[in-house]
């Protein structure tokens, strides 16, 4: 029987562990946790349920990309084969993985920002409303022609 293969979305629970085996193999684990959400028909909102824990295995490059990318507390998509159930989590061995952009921003390498992109945005100058003037009097660029007499 083939292992099954399932998608995850989840945040990432504490440091992230490499190693590497004697042919010099990069093994990533990191743990997962997922709290699924249910609709309460009684109360007319979302309720969290049980928070289900994962504890996701990676290799090679894809080991070594998490290692570099992943922190505690990002929220991550997984998809990857359960390989056990064991002291209430789920064991995956990850094919892929990716970081969610429903809460932050991700650049990869060859979109990352300019410097530029790291000044703060200012707001423009609001414009100031022009001197107030009596109804039915000349503009003020007529004053000015004027006074500099119509050069």
């Amino acid at each position: 029987m083939a292992p099954s293969v399932t998608h995850v979305t989840g945040t990432v629970a504490g440091d992230v562990e490499v190693r590497f085996t004697q042919d010099g193999i990069a093994v990533c684990r990191f743990r997962l946790t997922e709290t699924p959400t249910q609709w309460d028909t009684a109360a007319q909102k979302w309720r969290d349920g049980a928070p289900i824990s994962y504890i996701c295995t990676a290799w090679r490059d894809l080991a070594s990309n998490a290692t570099e990318s992943l922190v505690d507390g990002v929220n991550v998509l997984v998809k990857g084969r359960i390989t056990g159930i064991r002291d209430n989590s789920i064991y995956l061995s990850v094919d892929d993985l990716g970081i969610s952009l429903r809460k932050r921003i991700a650049y990869t390498e060859t979109s990352l920002p300019s410097p530029i992109a790291a000044r703060p945005v200012v707001a423009p100058p609001v414009p100031q409303p022009a001197a107030a003037s009596r109804p039915g009097s000349p503009p003020a660029w007529w004053e000015e022609k004027r006074a500099a007499r119509w050069s």
